[in-house]
């Protein structure tokens, strides 16, 4: 099953599995090094959900709803 990373639980890693923005957003996206086949973990989100904390390899980034949007996961479930 597939959903975005805004959406992902607290604390859980998933493996990306592809990155939906197009144009100047996807390129941002993708030159901050989170591109499908990296797994990445939610960290935590600010109080009012906006941004979120990921973490991929050992760098911990903020991203902000629409990034984290556009960045889609695979859960794991149903395979």
């Amino acid at each position: 099953m597939e959903m975005s990373l805004r959406k992902t639980k607290k604390n859980q890693k998933y493996q990306i599995s592809k990155i939906i923005a197009t144009g100047e957003l996807g390129r941002r996206i993708r030159d901050m090094g989170i591109v499908p086949g990296t797994s990445i973990k939610m960290v935590g989100e600010a109080p009012l959900f906006d941004p979120v904390m990921v973490k991929y390899k050992d760098t911990v980034l903020t991203l902000r709803n629409n990034e984290a949007d556009s960045i889609i996961v695979n859960t794991g479930r149903g395979q």
